[in-house]
């Protein structure tokens, strides 16, 4: 079989190209049949081309190569793992349906996406800097933030947990993989489409009405504005999958002996983040479907004119985009919990408590998404309801800061970076969670709700709170992914730049917001001009900090000091296992004895994993 024809990116290149013209094609026989006039509208056509033309990627990178088989009603091989494990650097640029290859996919896609996020954020803080117009318009400045917005949420901070829950969970439970392995495979793979997608605007007039897209701005965008919407779709279709796939393996795939209560608590954080992606994601999808609609063929959901309405849009979206705030920090919290458990040699205090709060958490969620809607014009008799229902959902994050500290507290605390970054978070995330309390207020809400104080809330939540947690995770894991330590020194000095740039980039947009400094403007009145030249100048201190990152993973993944199965003295089942582990994890299925943080007790484990029964021989006759 020819390059051109194996399931790889190069047959990618011309089966996209192939779905993509049929597509316009068959687009612009319909419309000729049903007599609309013009026959060829390149907006609708080029719609189509992108929809299809994903489908075309993903049945060029593989997605179909097993199912199209068992469609057609040949016979196929159950046991066929041509496609699983990566036995050299190449595997990880195909369809793969091993959970650890998928996990290091989308770990590291999704990182890149976040430097590129990142630098769009460098470019408009270079115009920010000063008072006046340096480098950007205002149309640059809008495209670059939406952009900016866009990236880091929907195929950074959304997708990374699910490529860190990818590599982890299944080892956790003691599975052997994830529960359907070929939709794993393309969940991942939908993320690249959707990504491109976003950034292809560019080519069209960038969407410029930031991140939430909100009619009736995404109405009057270029049509940029179309593909923002496309990629969002996908990028929510890619979640979705994820989510039901950990759902099905989390209940159906757990080892002999673990309950729930020996579940792992990032496992538990990932049960309730999946049903919140499962039951809330299909909104946004709605909503972006509709605006679509209403831009290139003429509906009326969200358009006044027509009598549409701009605020249910609104509704629908944030009915998604606050639980989507929980999806961006529950694996976080997962997280924290095994960092801080296993590098403080303690129990987590209070591990029902912290599971149970997950769950509220999860079901608290849907009921506060109106309180981004309070200067809005929304039903005045809904305002207080909701600020009811947000200032009670401070509580089970309460319990979770509390059992943090309650596990540190007289723990035999070792100050690795990993630990250091989870520490951070607990500081950072309170900072968050306290200006998220104020701003559960109503008459607080609306005076300050168009300022930088939003900014700053908003970004100690997921800078403060996701991205630090997800550098813990990366620092905890790494030795078990590689077999090789990373270099601890390096990785202080990451966190602490980390840290003190994140708190002088944004502390003082609290101070901005406070002095009425409206967000989302490319120019600003110049008394705010010494925080503006401050924030910048931290922001990219903050940036160049990833530099340091980025060497130490490389350079310690090829000539780090080897890690051994267990560095960290875990009990978590992963720690188990070689570093790294076996490509189909475990050769026995392993048998859960006992709770995952039994730190502290005399010969507790966790599980054990039995020795395997001897392969029975044929004797030869007598």
């Amino acid at each position: 079989m020819t390059t051109a024809l194996k399931p790889n990116l190069a047959r990618c290149i011309w089966t996209s190209a192939l779905f993509a013209v049929l597509a316009m094609l068959v687009a612009a026989a319909v419309r000729q049949i049903l007599g609309m006039d013009p026959v060829v509208q390149w907006s609708t056509l080029v719609v189509v081309a992108y929809i299809f033309g994903a489908v075309g990627f993903i049945v060029g990178i593989g997605g179909f190569d097993y199912w199209w088989p068992w469609i057609i009603g040949k016979d196929i091989d159950p046991h066929d793992h041509s496609q699983h494990g990566a036995y050299s650097w190449r595997d990880y640029f195909k369809f793969n349906t091993d959970h650890k290859v998928i996990g290091i996919q989308y770990i590291v896609f999704t990182f890149i996406m976040f430097l590129i996020g990142g630098m769009f954020a460098m470019i408009f803080r270079a115009e920010l800097a000063n008072p006046g117009y340096q480098v950007l318009s205002d149309e640059q400045y809008n495209a670059l933030i939406s952009q900016h917005g866009v990236i880091m949420i929907f195929v950074f901070l959304v997708p990374v947990f699910a490529g860190i829950g990818n590599y982890v969970i299944p080892l956790m439970l003691g599975a052997p993989d994830m529960a359907f392995p070929r939709v794993n495979a393309v969940s991942f793979w939908l993320l690249p489409i959707a990504s491109f997608t976003l950034l292809s605007s560019f080519a069209f007039g960038s969407f410029d009405t930031g991140w939430t897209g909100y009619p009736t701005l995404s109405e009057q965008s270029p049509f940029g504005g179309t593909l923002f919407q496309i990629g969002v779709i996908i990028a929510g279709s890619s979640s979705i999958a994820t989510a039901v796939n950990f759902l099905v393996t989390i209940v159906t795939m757990r080892a002999p002996g673990m309950t729930l209560f020996r579940m792992p608590l990032l496992v538990w954080a990932n049960l309730a983040t999946s049903a919140l992606v499962v039951a809330a994601t299909p909104f946004v999808a709605g909503a972006m479907f509709m605006a679509m609609f209403d831009r290139e063929m003429g509906t009326n959901f969200f358009t006044i004119a027509g009598g549409g309405s701009a605020i249910a849009y609104q509704h629908i979206f944030w009915f998604y985009s606050h639980p989507a705030v929980y999806i961006m920090v529950l694996p976080g919290f997962g997280i924290i919990s095994e960092v801080i458990a296993t590098h403080s040699r303690k129990p987590v205090f209070g591990y029902r408590a912290v599971a149970f709060s997950s769950a509220g958490i999860a079901v608290l969620g849907f009921s506060v998404w109106a309180h981004h809607m309070f200067a809005s014009g929304m039903a005045s008799w809904l305002r207080v309801p909701i600020m009811i229902s947000t200032l009670l959902i401070a509580i089970p994050t309460g319990i979770k800061i509390f059992s943090w500290l309650g596990t540190v507290w007289d723990g035999v605390v070792r100050l690795t970076t990993a630990n250091l970054f989870a520490l951070g978070f607990i500081i950072a995330f309170t900072i968050g969670g306290l200006s998220g309390v104020m701003l559960a207020v109503v008459p607080f809400d609306v005076s300050i709700t168009n300022s930088y104080f939003i900014v700053a809330h908003f970004h100690y939540v997921l800078f403060g709170g996701s991205i630090l947690t997800i550098f813990a995770g990366f620092y905890h894991w790494f030795p078990k992914v590689t077999g090789r330590m990373y270099n601890e020194r390096l990785g202080r000095l990451h966190f602490w730049i980390v840290f003190i740039a994140l708190n002088v980039t944004f502390f003082p947009m609290h101070y901005q917001g406070l002095m009425g400094m409206p967000r989302r403007v490319a120019d600003y009145a110049p008394e705010f001009g010494w925080s503006n030249t401050l924030i910048s100048v931290a922001s990219f201190a903050l940036g160049a900090s990833t530099l340091i990152f980025v060497y130490n993973m490389i350079h310690s993944a090829r000539h780090g000091k080897p890690a051994g199965a267990n560095p960290w003295g875990g009990l978590t089942l992963e720690w188990l296992l070689s570093s790294p582990p076996p490509v189909f994890n475990f050769p026995v299925t392993p048998r859960v004895i006992g709770g995952p943080y039994r730190f502290g007790e005399e010969g507790a484990r966790h599980a054990i994993i039995p020795e395997p029964e001897p392969a029975e021989t044929e004797k030869v006759g007598a």
